[in-house]
């Protein structure tokens, strides 16, 4: 993490600040954490209103993986300086860490107005509403992204998935053609393109946007999940098998692989091998059942 100071003249503020703050920032520096932390909190004591303490107290946590006191820390610097623009952006990164997304989307919101040109913002607001549930409020900071970048392939993806989220399938087929047209690379935009013309019933057309996925990013798991399904639909079950099989071989703990696995080997006349599948697919999802289940938002601790 790159951290950005306005100091102000820490001889003013007394001998024994300066001398903690500074040790504070060469540990650092130094990549030195653990005893920066210490450093830093003791400077902090000494002088509760400087914002460049607390700031540097929440990157020393943020780098050691504790994002509590990094929150902690940083939340104090907010009070201090609650229009600076690079710790907003740092709080909504951490906030989403911890699962806070109320939080995350409120802080980027905030950001957003100090910096409506600063693109990455829109897409860490978009993220912590749909984190959250809040679809609605995703779709329109979606929207804003996609008017004020229309050249942007992640503007015009973000824009799509969320269209076809809440079930606007036209238009957002239009969005993920455009962000596919715009970066031909990215595999996101023509995975869920091909997803929506597989939910629609257009599987054989859905075929060269997976496969184009998966080119882009070989190990996308959910690309092949939704190849293998419309393979399954357009009953060519040979393809179909090896997709899955080689997906199942890729990612050993996901169940869906499993599960559609069995539904071929059902329809091949192969009960025993189907029901194998079947097991391991259950299996598989008792004990890995956050591969399936979205991540829920939390509160910040009150009085923290």
């Amino acid at each position: 993490m790159i951290v950005t100071f306005v100091f102000a003249t820490v001889a003013a503020l007394g001998q024994d600040f300066a001398a903690e703050f500074n040790e504070g920032l060469r540990l650092y520096q130094a990549r030195q954490f653990e005893p920066a932390v210490e450093r830093l909190r003791a400077a902090t004591a000494l002088n509760p209103k400087d914002f460049n303490a607390y700031y540097l107290l929440g990157a020393s946590n943020s780098q050691l993986g504790r994002v509590d006191q990094a929150l902690v820390a940083w939340r104090a610097a907010e009070k201090l300086n609650p229009s600076h623009p690079k710790l907003l952006q740092v709080l909504a990164v951490e906030y989403s860490k911890g699962r806070y997304f109320t939080d995350a989307a409120a802080t980027a919101s905030a950001a957003l107005l100090l910096s409506p040109g600063h693109e990455p913002l829109y897409y860490l607001a978009i993220k912590a509403y749909q984190d959250g549930g809040e679809p609605d409020r995703a779709m329109r900071i979606a929207e804003q992204a996609a008017t004020r970048f229309p050249g942007s392939a992640r503007a015009q993806f973000e824009l799509g998935f969320h269209l076809q989220k809440l079930g606007q399938t036209a238009p957002a087929k239009r969005h993920l053609a455009r962000a596919i047209e715009l970066d031909p690379k990215y595999e996101e935009p023509p995975f869920f393109l091909g997803d929506v013309l597989v939910r629609e019933g257009e599987p054989e057309a859905a075929l060269p946007h997976l496969r184009a996925a998966i080119r882009n990013r070989p190990d996308y798991v959910p690309a092949r999940v939704v190849l293998g399904r419309a393979l399954m639909n357009l009953e060519r079950w040979d393809e179909a098998l090896r997709e899955l099989e080689a997906t199942a071989a890729m990612d050993p703990r996901h169940p869906q692989p499993h599960l559609m696995l069995s539904q071929i080997h059902f329809r091949l006349g192969n009960e025993e091998r189907a029901r194998q599948e079947k097991d391991l697919s259950l299996k598989l999802r008792r004990e890995n059942p956050t591969l399936l289940e979205a991540v829920q938002s939390r509160p910040f601790p009150a009085g923290r």
